[in-house]
């Protein structure tokens, strides 16, 4: 993970990653998903996964995240301090790297009933050590960006539509600085006018440095906003993408 002259070193590099899954209700059997993985996002720069649906896009960045294990193969991460491999990392290791490094924005709001809407979005800036009114007018801001109005900001999140509460974990994951993002279809539920909201403060992020993996459902804001495209069905555990 050592960067070229005149080119900087990644924030992520994933090295020769495999992954299979085991069905318990199939008398153990082992479903391969991914083979000899690798790929590298850099600062500034977002690396979109493509493929077909259930080609493992989620599984990589859930891998990423530390949510799914690693059989094989090394997924290095630039911390404060030095670089981390998450596929052996220790748990406690890996909710570092999440608090310091890396943001994830899934398909899923996963939130502490019953907390105000402006309190979850807040948290992770809580987390990091920002004063509490500063970290709630953060949130207010991202939440105005995205359509949820005051009248909202201190119900819970679970009382929201589908659409609200996508609304809410973009919020939640773009407000700390973090140097790292994996976004999994965070425009997939959304309405055109806060689809390009969200094409803004992607934009924002990789203007400011951070190094971006995502998934997009769609190809417009594919389009809008990938630097590269790594096809993950070049990857398929069962030797599908072996030749490609």
């Amino acid at each position: 993970m050592n960067g070229g002259a005149g080119v900087s070193a990644p924030i992520l590099a994933v090295e020769g990653v495999s992954k299979a899954f085991t069905i318990h209700l199939r008398d153990g059997r082992r479903l391969p998903v991914l083979h000899d993985l690798g790929l590298e996002v850099h600062p500034g720069e977002c690396v979109v996964l493509g493929g077909a649906s259930g080609a493992g896009k989620s599984s990589v960045l859930k891998m990423i995240y530390g949510s799914y294990g690693v059989d094989t193969g090394r997924i290095l991460l630039r911390r404060p301090g030095g670089v981390v491999d998450l596929a052996t990392a220790s748990p406690r290791e890996v909710l570092a790297a999440r608090r310091d490094t890396m943001g994830y924005v899934s398909q899923f709001l996963r939130a502490v009933p019953r907390v105000p809407t402006i309190d979850v979005v807040a948290e992770p800036l809580r987390e990091a050590g920002a004063d509490a009114d500063a970290a709630r007018e953060r949130a207010g801001e991202l939440l105005t960006r995205l359509g949820i109005g005051e009248r909202l900001w201190e119900l819970p999140p679970a009382t929201f539509s589908g659409g609200e509460q996508q609304r809410v974990n973009i919020a939640r994951g773009f407000i700390a600085d973090r140097p790292f993002l994996l976004l999994d279809e965070p425009t997939a539920s959304l309405d055109a006018r806060n689809r390009e909201v969200v094409i803004a403060l992607v934009r924002e992020k990789l203007a400011a440095g951070s190094g971006i993996l995502a998934i997009f459902h769609d190809a417009d804001v594919r389009d809008a906003l990938a630097d590269r495209v790594v096809d993950v069905e070049r990857f398929a555990g069962d030797g599908r993408g072996a030749a490609a």
